[in-house]
């Protein structure tokens, strides 16, 4: 019988087990796929800890890339043996097989690997719907983007590049400014010794920034806002150091008729065309070797919760993967 992590209540990394759980055939609409390697994401912190609630006993994990085993009744754009990969739910990716719906999942290119797949779906589709559709960076913006060398800012800063804009990073060390650098990153800001909004205004010559894309939270909200130009986007996708909990829409057109959206995955590709068309995006500018997907940890899925402890003491870069 195959192995999963499960929680059967919400708390630190110590909630995660590694349980056997049958796994049957799948269902009309759904496919069954055997993980090669599955992705490790915040989004995975929020759920064990109930930030983002689930039903217990639950499963964690979003993402994932596979072969196809069996299909459910109804299936037709897939078959046994194809290679897979998916991200944004339904969780339950910490997994060795697992059933899921069959439209959600997108047919890997020759050219990109088990493991490139499962570390880039959700960075790397979240990545793709933060520049090419909430805010459609355009060149010559300039662009400010928190935690540049976590795994969605390494792919966002490489992205952002090819479509001509001038980016700007925070980063906590020198070793993480390196690394952005190294993708894409012109400027770097360390956000924990320096003021964020005083860098972005020398660095812009005054201007601002025409977007800034936030998945930190609490810590960075106010500085993003004070980055932006007049009408700027202020664009924040995460809680990595907790939630905002407290926010006067007045502030918006104080600091200059400021837009602010808080988007998700799921709401962009919520449609089949949509997630296939922003999947086209992402798989033709890794494949053509301008977007580098780099896995710089990987753990064995077993070993989930110490790859839960490293990554909340941000101790990874990049991409991390779990190895069933």
């Amino acid at each position: 019988m195959p192995f999963a992590i499960r929680i059967h209540q919400t708390g630190g990394p110590e909630v995660m087990r590694w349980e056997e759980l049958a796994v049957g055939d799948p269902a009309p609409g759904e496919a069954r796929i055997r993980h090669e390697a599955v992705g490790l994401n915040y989004i995975d912190t929020y759920h064990r800890s109930g930030l983002y609630p689930l039903p217990l006993p639950a499963g964690l994990g979003m993402e994932g890339a596979g072969v196809v085993e069996a299909l459910g009744p109804g299936v037709s754009e897939l078959k046994p043996g194809d290679r897979v990969a998916y991200a944004g739910g339904p969780v339950g990716a910490y997994s060795q097989v697992r059933c899921l719906p069959a439209d959600r999942l997108l047919k890997l290119p020759e050219g990109i690997d088990f493991r490139s797949g499962a570390a880039m779906m959700l960075q790397g589709l979240t990545s793709a719907y933060l520049l090419r559709r909430t805010y459609r960076v355009q060149p010559g913006d300039a662009v400010l983007i928190h935690a540049a060398a976590g795994g969605v800012g390494l792919i966002a800063c490489q992205w952002a590049r090819v479509l001509g804009a001038t980016v700007i990073g925070t980063v906590s060390n020198e070793a993480k400014a390196a690394l952005a650098t190294a993708h894409g990153c012109e400027h770097i800001i360390y956000y924990s010794r320096e003021d964020v909004a005083k860098r972005v205004r020398e660095i812009t010559a005054g201007e601002g920034v025409a977007v800034v894309y936030d998945g930190v939270g609490k810590d960075t909200f106010m500085g993003s806002l004070d980055s932006l130009r007049v009408r700027g986007m202020m664009v924040s996708f995460g809680n990595a150091s907790g939630p905002v909990t407290s926010f006067d829409p007045l502030l918006l057109s104080q600091k200059g008729s400021l837009f602010i959206t808080r988007p998700t995955l799921m709401h962009y590709t919520a449609k089949r065309d949509e997630l296939v068309a922003l999947g086209d995006e992402l798989f033709a500018v890794v494949g053509s070797g301008k977007v580098k997907i780099e896995v710089n940890q990987t753990y064995a899925l077993a070993d989930a919760a110490n790859a839960h402890r490293d990554l909340e003491a941000r101790k990874t870069t990049g991409s991390t993967i779990l190895l069933p």
